[in-house]
């Protein structure tokens, strides 16, 4: 069942031939960056947290497909857990950040510090030696939860061990907190810090649920692509994608709530040092990435996510993953880009050739995880228990 030789041919040739376009993009990228090097780093940032958002919202899917079962997360199971594996390489690709936080951050540059009170009262959290330590156990604490995910993964494979569940809700219960906290404090350090004088309680909570919105996004055309092939083609019904669909059309709802929750909060505030972060973002042009992103990362999508026979035929539902995970990037890109360009609105060639170069690498990367074990779990219980009746 679990025979892969009809997609290997094709998963090859993705791994390949993003690997060349991911090592071309970075390549131009150094280049660009070479000229216009503050440029470079504020592009590569924003290509970054999209692409990461990717591969740290699988961490909490497996985890709750471990607390709490059911046919969505066994059939993309090993997809996720692949995904979970290229973070050892997104740790790499955070190098170039630590060489530009200078530039990124004036909290980072003692001149500015020297005369600023309000940067100098947070300058105890906001120092470049603390913030490489932080950046340091955040990945540290992710990679150590993904690695015994999949390590017993592979170990459930091999014996059938029923004591497995219990071990992965065991892990899970926990990492879903410690996710939550350290996506929190990384948003915080990496983002939200950009504008150091603003502040937002649920700021974290932004990145959290639309890190998990990327990473069902960007999986369900993967499980599309896959479900005419063996093993997938066995499994694979209606059914798996209108939960997916579901999935994905509750963190769209999720996503606004909080955009909406936080946007009231502020403006309805009207203090001195929140307001100025908003009015960045609806002015000078930045206005219509807003009104983007109101229509086509909630309106649109929420509208067709409600069809039962969209989330069940597999090109439409892949169709609305692609434009939420592509709208994913430009609400990163609204996020991020306004703090350095609060007077017009920017779209520089380099923030495009960042995003493919990250990509194709990234890509590559979890393909090449992806290849390395069969397409569906072995001893997973719900599979087990549909081929025990079939």
């Amino acid at each position: 069942m679990n025979s892969t030789d009809s997609l290997q041919p094709g998963l090859r040739r993705i791994q390949s031939r993003s690997l060349v376009v991911g090592l071309a993009g970075l390549g131009i990228s150094a280049v660009g960056g070479w000229f216009a090097g503050e440029q470079f780093f504020r592009s590569y940032l924003i290509a970054y947290l999209f692409w990461l958002g990717i591969a740290l919202g699988f961490l909490p899917i497996v985890m709750l497909y471990h607390l709490t079962g059911g046919a969505w997360g066994s059939v993309i199971r090993r997809l996720v857990e692949s995904g979970t594996r290229t973070l050892p390489l997104m740790a790499l690709l955070f190098v170039p950040l630590l060489f530009g936080v200078h530039s990124l951050y004036e909290w980072a540059r003692p001149e500015r510090v020297g005369i600023d009170s309000m940067l100098q009262h947070k300058s105890l959290y906001l120092n470049v030696p603390f913030f490489a330590v932080r950046t340091l156990l955040y990945f540290v604490a992710w990679i150590v939860f993904a690695f015994y995910l999949n390590k017993w993964s592979s170990e459930q494979d091999r014996t059938g061990d029923i004591r497995f569940i219990r071990r992965f809700q065991l892990l899970s219960g926990p990492g879903i907190l410690v996710y939550g906290l350290t996506v929190t404090f990384a948003s915080i350090d990496w983002a939200m810090s950009l504008e150091a004088r603003w502040f937002s309680t649920i700021y974290g909570m932004l990145f959290v649920v639309g890190q998990v919105l990327a990473a069902f996004a960007f999986v369900i055309p993967v499980l599309a692509m896959m479900a005419g092939h063996k093993p997938m083609a066995d499994v694979l019904s209606p059914n798996h994608f209108n939960d997916l669909g579901n999935l994905m059309l509750t963190f769209v709802m999720l996503w606004a709530y909080i955009a909406f929750s936080q946007f009231l909060i502020i403006w309805s505030g009207n203090l001195t040092e929140e307001i100025p972060w908003y009015l960045r973002r609806m002015r000078n042009g930045w206005e219509w990435v807003a009104v983007l992103l109101l229509v086509f990362h909630f309106f649109v999508p929420f509208l067709l996510l409600l069809s039962r026979a969209a989330k069940r035929r597999i090109q439409v539902l892949s169709a609305i993953a692609l434009a939420v995970m592509f709208m994913r990037l430009v609400d990163v890109y609204w996020l991020i880009d306004p703090a350095f360009y609060p007077n017009r609105l920017t779209i520089h060639w380099l923030d495009l050739i960042a995003t493919i170069g990250i990509g194709g690498l990234w890509i590559s990367t979890f393909v090449r995880q992806l290849r390395k074990k069969p397409l569906l779990p072995l001893q997973d219980p719900n599979l087990v228990a549909r081929e025990e009746t079939t």
